[in-house]
């Protein structure tokens, strides 16, 4: 791994209550509206099976991380009134999963230490 990457991944899952797919892609393309203007957001995409939704989400770095989760915060709380976030990992470089650790620690995720690799 490059001694300067700071990229960090969010890997959200989320399952749906019945009935409510339509608004949760609603929802889904409110997030995405959001975070199209943050600079640091390198790539944002949600993708669908059955009940269940994924975000594949990318940052620069921890910084950007916060504040995607500043700038989407709303939305978020109104999503998990119809879905519920099934599992979340953090990928990242250990210097910036020590600056997510705390503000994080209440979606409670695991933490997955990038070692290994390159970025182009």
């Amino acid at each position: 791994m490059a001694a300067n990457d700071t990229c960090c991944t969010l890997v959200p899952y989320f399952k749906v209550a019945p009935g409510k797919m339509a608004e949760f892609k609603a929802l889904c393309d409110t997030f995405v509206a959001r975070t199209r203007t943050e600079p640091g957001c390198v790539h944002y995409a949600f993708s669908f099976s059955g009940d269940e939704a994924h975000c594949r989400e990318g940052y620069d770095d921890a910084a950007a991380v916060l504040a995607h989760l500043d700038n989407v915060g709303a939305t978020l709380q109104e999503a998990l009134k119809i879905a519920q976030i099934t599992k979340l990992e953090v990928h990242a470089p250990a210097a910036q999963i020590e600056k997510l650790k705390a503000p994080l620690a209440a979606l409670n995720p695991q933490w997955f230490t990038v070692e290994l690799g390159f970025r182009r």
